[in-house]
């Protein structure tokens, strides 16, 4: 399983957040094992942080994907952010879905310091 999610999620650190970086195109065909990877490695994190910058397409089932991560996010109390950079697919998609605006940030440098990581 991890080896099919490696072209799309990988995993490390920054400071005290986990940091997921996503690339390519995220949508019906993978969302479903990237979900469950990020929720592997993040299950036990105290911070997480969702770096969208490298996503070149996001349909809904991304969309999708990226709400249930950030209602589980809130519902353990995990500080989240999702890193989308001033322009590109991700920003985009979820400007247009009207996306929890203040879990968006643009720059990575920012949002980890926003979740004190």
């Amino acid at each position: 399983m991890a080896a099919a999610t490696d072209q799309w999620v990988t995993f490390s650190r920054l400071g005290s957040a986990e940091l997921v970086r996503l690339t390519g195109e995220i949508d019906l065909a993978n969302a479903h094992d990237i979900g469950r990877a990020i929720a592997r490695h993040t299950s036990a994190a105290g911070a997480v942080l969702i770096d969208l910058t490298r996503v070149s397409f996001l349909d809904s089932a991304g969309v999708r994907l990226l709400d249930a991560l950030a209602g589980d996010m809130s519902q353990s109390g995990t500080p989240f952010r999702l890193v989308v950079g001033d322009r590109g697919a991700a920003r985009i998609t979820l400007t247009l879905c009207a996306f929890r605006d203040d879990l968006l940030a643009t720059d990575l440098d920012r949002a980890a310091a926003e979740l004190g990581s």
